[in-house]
């Protein structure tokens, strides 16, 4: 099966769910495309090891799709840049302390504990781990997704500055663990492990990823202002994704965080006096349709994979508790960094268990999870992502808003 097939197929589908939501579910769209996406999955799951025409042709598609490449190399960057490309930066300086300390001390965090957690559970199963391939997954699950869930939030009208707290976050807990991913593999792959050399490669792809955004977010708002021509001015946004993230390979630093860094001051600086009012609106509207079609072709994609993994009775039992030790390990890694500082800065009512609540887990830890190579157990700790995923995006995400309004009621009173 070829490309072209292959793109046509989850394409056609994707406008098929997104129809069916918008005339007769009505769920926030991305959510619904995500559940119809998923349902579907089951269902091909469960007629995968039949004789159907449906399941076989599934089944190639999914063998000839290059996973690691597809997410990692090209999806991510998208993601990533139209997450970013709507965050104020006036507001984000303000909340700077919270979401930094979150996106680094929050996500280191939650990876060890995840991983210590994760790495016993697997024992108790007699279903021995080695603690660093753990600690990859911990790493993996650990980054949110804001996507899903911001319109929601939005609906429930909580304090705006929670809602950047999230959002930020979020954004930048996706480069921060994809750092540590890479760190971690390195070690697994070596296995040697020398703090300096992990220090080494995580400032060297943590800072150089933010510096190398911000070079070519400047160069590509330069570019955008010397042109008034929305067409040619939403296609230069393209070429910061696409060439960026491939430059940033080759000079070995972080992709996701010179995505979210050029992502902000673009959407920032389109915002101001640098672009017309018409490319303005065609730059939000393209990223906002790029951020919605490529949600439902990822969450397409991971169905299938699924259809090419063996599932034991164990590993389900290890990832349906999976679910609650990862939102504790959240929990935690929210708790610990507010609780030192609510001293010196304000947080609203309820803001630990909003953030606990409100942190999805999304494509980001599923593109990583699907990196993974064969030796590191990756049918296993792909079905777990998976389920945490099914949990977080259908129960988290639909119940944000209820949640949100029920926690934040006394304030109003």
């Amino acid at each position: 099966m070829n490309i072209n097939e292959i793109l046509t197929i989850t394409v056609v589908i994707a406008a098929i769910f997104a129809y069916i939501n918008h005339r007769w579910i009505k769920l926030p769209p991305t959510i619904g495309i995500m559940a119809l996406s998923l349902i579907s999955s089951v269902v091909l799951v469960v007629t995968g090891n039949s004789n159907f025409l449906l399941s076989k042709k599934a089944i190639m598609m999914v063998t000839s799709i290059d996973f690691e490449n597809v997410l990692m190399n090209f999806m991510l960057s998208f993601l990533l840049f139209a997450g970013a490309i709507h965050i104020d930066a006036g507001k984000l300086k303000a909340e700077r302390w919270p979401i930094i300390i979150l996106a680094t001390a929050g996500t280191l965090i939650s990876t060890f504990l995840v991983g210590g957690m994760v790495w016993y559970l697997f024992q108790v199963f007699h279903f021995p781990i080695p603690f660093i391939y753990c600690l990859l997954f911990g790493a993996l699950i650990s980054p949110t997704d804001p996507i899903a869930v911001l319109g929601i939030l939005k609906q429930a009208k909580i304090p705006a500055s929670l809602e950047l707290k999230i959002s930020g976050e979020s954004l930048f807990n996706d480069g921060v663990a994809v750092v540590v991913f890479i760190s971690i593999a390195e070690v697994a792959r070596s296995g040697n492990f020398s703090a300096l050399n992990v220090a080494e490669l995580f400032l060297q792809e943590a800072v150089g990823g933010l510096i190398f955004g911000a070079v070519i977010g400047y160069i590509g708002y330069l570019a955008l202002r010397s042109i008034d021509d929305y067409k040619v001015e939403v296609m230069i946004t393209l070429a910061v994704v696409m060439g960026g993230y491939l430059v940033a390979g080759h000079l070995h630093v972080s992709g996701p965080l010179a995505m979210v860094v050029a992502g902000i001051i673009l959407g920032n600086k389109v915002k101001g006096k640098g672009v017309s009012a018409l490319t303005q609106d065609y730059i939000e509207k393209f990223w906002e349709l790029i951020d919605e079609i490529l949600n439902a072709i990822l969450f397409l994609l991971i169905g299938l994979e699924m259809l090419i993994i063996k599932i034991s009775t164990p590993v389900l039992l290890i990832g349906g508790i999976s679910i609650v030790l990862v939102l504790l390990a959240r929990w935690i890694s929210v708790i610990l960094p507010v609780s030192v500082l609510k001293y010196k800065i304000k947080f609203e009512q309820n803001a630990v268990a909003i953030l606990t609540w409100g942190g999805l887990r999304g494509g980001i830890s599923v593109a990583l999870a699907l990196s993974l190579e064969t030796n590191m157990y990756r049918d296993e700790f792909v079905l777990i992502t998976y389920m945490i995923v099914v949990f977080s995006i259908l129960v988290q995400g639909l119940t944000i808003r209820p949640v949100a309004k029920r926690l934040l009621q006394p304030a109003k009173e």
